[in-house]
């Protein structure tokens, strides 16, 4: 074969060549030749596209240039258009899709999940109820005043007397006051008031829980983005090499396997694609539920919650938490309850003020005032009710320790996570580096010296863009496991607003 070739090509550069050349190094030179020939293809199609960049001066009727029409249509299949990201975070020209300011677009997407959830709303009028039953229990040790009235149509016949018929009418005014309770009004009271302080802190935590998961599905959102842009960039690499290849198979029928294996790679890049935009829009119809059909544009929020707090500081957060607050005032609340059911079984004093008047067919009044006085003496089963009501206390202040220790425990292994995901986002650009410099010299070796196969090229591709989602998933984990800290706490809110 080598001869025939060899002989094909006598007229021309190879038939020049000195006869002490092996077949073998004319068969490199003809693969150089191909080579040189593809990337001068792939060089004339880049200084197209940077010349079609370039500002183009419109007509006077306004109407746009053919250049201007190609420019805006899309870029190049071969232009390198991704880019290292920082140490710090993302490349802003990379990833940047819209020009809002994303501290002030992930506010408005929380009030407005706040405002639309219905949870939200039950935990707002179960504080107002538990509120109007605080009022309701200390307006008891005011005096109550009752108005009775009656008229009826009456008939008395006395024996052996006649018949006496006709209209009764009859009033009456009772006024009662508490004057000594043992304290039972006072405790009831205050048990009402511990458990609309357990409502209200309910309140501030279904808030908090609804921020959380807004924020949690906003920045999901985000990173499923940037994946699709970051796979859309692999695509368009392999797309490159697919013309180079197509260009060097009309030379070399022989390299035609290459060309399959790079289309076999392109086309499993674009199926990690269709993953990525189904994750998206899945995660966007969970993100529609708390904010409504319209979604903002979007945006990358790399600039929020990339600091990690202290484990103290969370900690001493996790300890002032609305959900332990809430345990905490049940557990108040309970204890007054207690309080409230011994003071039932003590001595009680009222005071007790009676009017009535009879007129029609006989007329009376009469008036009673004093006082009443109750002495529970014997009351089966009213100490289990105590002892029942200081357990349910004591298991209420239990529940609230239990739930500090967890959450300080939680947040030693959260603050873990996150300090994690950045430091291996941050070890994840060393190595990008590396990558990118690895993936140019091995594509330049294998187009111009033909010391690399096509797979160390298609290796060295999938390596960069394989880091370049892990250094995306790394600091997406670490924002989530940051919010995540904050909401343990004084709230996801507090370190965005």
């Amino acid at each position: 074969m080598l001869r025939e070739h060899s002989t094909e090509l006598k007229p021309g550069l190879y038939g020049r060549l000195p006869s002490l050349v092996s077949d073998a190094w004319r068969l490199r030179l003809r693969q150089c030749v191909s080579l040189a020939a593809a990337l001068l293809v792939c060089t004339s199609a880049e200084m197209a596209l940077a010349q079609a960049r370039k500002p183009v001066k419109a007509p006077a009727n306004n109407a746009p240039a053919p250049a201007a029409k190609e420019a805006a249509s899309g870029p190049s299949m071969c232009g390198e258009e991704d880019a290292l990201p920082s140490s710090r975070g993302r490349d802003a020209n990379t990833y940047e899709t819209s020009s809002v300011d994303p501290r002030s677009q992930l506010i408005d997407l929380v009030n407005l999940a706040k405002q639309r959830s219905q949870a939200q709303g039950a935990a707002t009028l179960l504080a107002q109820a538990a509120r109007d039953e605080w009022e309701e229990s200390r307006a008891a040790r005011l005096p109550q005043v009752s108005l009775g009235a009656s008229l009826l149509s009456v008939g008395n016949k006395p024996s052996n007397q006649e018949l006496v018929k006709g209209t009764q009418g009859h009033a009456s005014l009772q006024v009662t006051a508490p004057l000594y309770t043992s304290g039972r009004i006072e405790q009831l009271a205050n048990w009402r008031g511990q458990l609309a302080e357990a409502a209200r802190y309910g309140m501030q935590n279904a808030e908090q829980q609804i921020a959380l998961q807004t924020v949690a599905l906003a920045l999901d959102r985000s990173r499923y983005q940037l994946q699709i842009q970051v796979y859309g960039q692999y695509v368009r690499r392999m797309s490159c090499l697919i013309e180079s290849l197509e260009t060097i198979v009309k030379a070399d029928k022989g390299r035609s396997s290459e060309l399959v294996q790079a289309s076999k790679t392109r086309q499993q890049i674009e199926l990690s694609v269709d993953q990525a935009r189904s994750a998206l829009r899945q995660v966007e119809t969970r993100l529609r539920r708390f904010v409504g059909d319209t979604l903002p544009p979007p945006v990358s929020y790399s600039s929020l919650l990339m600091t990690v707090p202290s484990v103290e500081e969370m900690q001493n957060d996790a300890a002032q938490a609305a959900e332990v607050q809430q345990l905490a005032a049940q557990a108040r609340a309970q204890a007054s309850y207690a309080e409230s059911v011994l003071a039932g079984n003590r001595p009680q004093v009222n005071l007790a003020l009676n009017l009535d008047s009879n007129t029609g067919l006989s007329k009376s009044n009469a008036w009673g005032a004093g006082l009443s006085v109750n002495i529970p003496i014997f009351t089966p089963g009213a100490d289990h009710s105590v002892s029942a009501a200081r357990k349910r206390a004591e298991a209420a202040r239990l529940q609230k320790e239990d739930a500090i220790e967890m959450r300080r425990y939680r947040v030693l292994d959260v603050h873990e996570s996150a300090t994690s995901s950045f430091d291996r986002a941050r070890s994840v650009v060393e190595i990008l580096r590396n990558s990118d410099r690895l993936r140019a010299a091995t594509l330049q070796q294998w187009q111009l010296l033909g010391r690399r196969s096509l797979f160390d090229v298609i290796g060295a591709e999938s390596d960069y863009y394989g880091l370049r989602i892990m250094h995306l998933n790394a600091l997406c984990d670490g924002q989530q496991a940051v919010a995540i800290l904050w909401s343990m706490g004084r709230g996801v809110m507090t370190p965005i607003q």
